[in-house]
């Protein structure tokens, strides 16, 4: 039987106070690129089901930091990782962001966790990778 996996993160964008309608556009774009991803009945390893964003947190007044949450559950999805990694790069090319975190739990490698810096301010369309670096956890239950 194949181990149960699991992927969870958020994906950041600063919204500047300035020009409303380009935190629209940002935040649109961010939002057209995620629903542009297959649907899950397609069993592809990034769907569009898997990525959410709540209200614009500009719309909160004194926050500036929007939001898109992600996660889904996969058959041993470390023997597909660089693959995933990939697929999330080339999706995180096409937006706009401050930074990305990903989360992999599994269960005989530990649980890892990604991370994507913009390199500058924030990262747009068509702009460099950003740095990434990556954690690794190794929780023994052995007693």
């Amino acid at each position: 039987m194949a181990q149960e996996s699991v992927v969870y993160g958020c994906i950041t964008d600063m919204l500047f106070a300035g020009n409303i309608a380009d935190v629209a556009d940002r935040r649109d774009n961010n939002q057209l690129v995620t629903a542009l991803l297959p649907a899950a009945e397609d069993w592809p390893l990034l769907c569009r089901e898997m990525f959410s964003a709540p209200r614009s947190a500009f719309e909160f007044g004194d926050c500036q930091t929007d939001v898109i949450h992600f996660g889904s559950s996969y058959k041993a999805i470390e023997h597909e990782w660089d693959e995933w990694l990939r697929q999330f790069e080339k999706m995180l090319h096409k937006m706009y962001w401050v930074s990305a975190t990903v989360h992999l739990q599994t269960a005989y490698n530990g649980s890892h966790t990604f991370v994507w810096q913009a390199e500058g301010d924030f990262h747009a369309p068509g702009q460099g990778a950003g740095k990434l670096r990556c954690e690794w956890v190794r929780e023994d239950t052995l007693g």
